[in-house]
């Protein structure tokens, strides 16, 4: 094995005994890996997590002709071509596939002619299409632990013929925020420096800055994504322009905030400041045409506003208040002079007899049954005092006082 050779690669497990993480799929991996035939797989997760390390053991143990190839370098002219006699493709980044280029390996795992053994770390639900997904099993794995990143850097460190004090390989796991790839990549540097720096005092400033980063779609992702929708919801703007910070420094892709602010301004805001939503859409609108990294200054922005806006979860509320209700009694018929006669059998049969037109009465309303029979007093929709909404909601409460 050439010393040129990136340790990653030189430490590379040869087996899954050797595969170190990911215990919460342990028994699933053994399952597949055990199956007469192994079935076509997604790993998703964060970078350095191991999903190429762990497709290449399953793509091995299977006993079939295998071929690793990365979408970034693949052609589908090319790859068509070299998909000859080979019974299992791992790839790697699939998510750089467009959608189009992703339906050519639809034929070839429904015909059972290849298993796809495919890595990503974007989230699939957004980066591959539902087609290709439904013939896939997913699993999504997740960072290594501090234990499992300081049993590596032990490992690699006497792949590099050296060792450190505890404290050290409990640095170097640390800053490294479970990328097996980055902490390894460290260790390299460590090995090349003299043996009186291999300390831990010496290390915390002879060690290259580590870049302030998260990782996409990892455990930290979700973090600093669910802190900067509380901090909104919590009407701190500081805070949630700092964990806005976070995101874009550490490379978010900004389309990924674009939808957690829309969502933000409709469950958290909502009818209380009703402009928070089409500010949100603009935003998107305005991030894709700007692009990065001047984007951040209508995400800055946006931010700010539905931090200081006032706050309303009714709409939101009532929809889960409702959909409770047809999740728990299934949805009931719907009144017939609700339904729309558009044949003569359904005229006959009742459909929008007796249905009367609010815009025939004054003030553009009747009274009449519009939930389903058994429902006729259920409230779903409970208005709050504050922001917008007692303006909005105040004809509303007038006409359920004459009910």
């Amino acid at each position: 094995m050439s010393i040129r050779q990136p340790l990653a690669d030189r430490i590379r497990p040869e087996t899954l005994d050797e595969f170190v993480g990911q215990e919460h799929l342990r028994a699933r991996i053994t399952a597949l890996s055990s199956a007469p035939r192994l079935p076509s797989l997604l790993l998703f997760g964060p970078p350095g997590c191991g999903k190429s390390t762990l497709a290449l053991l399953l793509a091995k143990q299977s006993g079939k002709n295998w071929l690793r190839v990365s979408a970034p370098e693949a052609g589908l002219q090319q790859l068509r071509k070299s998909l000859a006699g080979v019974d299992v493709l791992v790839l790697d980044e699939l998510h750089r596939f467009s959608k189009a280029q992703q339906d050519f390996f639809l034929p070839l795992l429904e015909s059972g002619e290849v298993t796809l053994i495919a890595t990503t770390t974007e989230n699939p639900s957004f980066s591959v299409t539902r087609q290709l997904l439904s013939r896939m099993h997913v699993l999504r794995l997740r960072p290594l632990n501090r234990a499992e990143m300081t049993d590596l850097a032990r490992r690699g460190a006497y792949a590099c013929q050296f060792s450190l004090d505890d404290q050290s390989y409990d640095f170097i796991a640390g800053v490294a925020h479970g990328d097996a790839r980055t902490m390894l990549n460290l260790m390299e540097y460590v090995a090349a420096l003299p043996e009186e720096s291999r300390n831990f005092e010496s290390l915390r400033t002879a060690l290259p800055e580590v870049v302030i980063r998260h990782d996409k779609d990892g455990d930290n992702h979700y973090e600093l994504a669910s802190a900067l929708i509380k901090s909104i919801r919590g009407s701190d703007p500081d805070a949630a322009l700092y964990y806005l910070a976070c995101l874009l420094e550490g490379g978010e892709d900004p389309r990924f905030i674009c939808r957690r602010l829309i969502l933000s301004a409709s469950e958290d805001i909502g009818l209380a400041d009703p402009m928070a939503l089409p500010l949100a859409v603009s935003c998107q609108h305005a991030v894709e045409f700007v692009g990065m990294p001047e984007g951040f200054i209508p995400l800055a922005e946006c931010v700010t506003y539905l931090a200081l806006a006032k706050k309303s979860n009714t709409s939101y509320a009532a929809y889960l208040a409702a959909s409770k209700e047809v999740r728990t009694n299934g949805p009931r018929p719907v009144p017939l002079h609700l339904r729309n006669p558009s044949t003569k059998l359904q005229k006959d049969w009742g459909y929008g007899k007796n249905y009367l037109y609010p815009h025939n009465y004054p003030e553009g309303h009747v009274e009449q049954q519009y939930l389903p029979d058994g429902l006729e007093e259920r409230s779903f929709y409970q208005p709050k005092e504050h922001g917008q909404e007692p303006r909005l909601a105040a004809w509303f409460k007038q006409l359920r006082k004459k009910r």
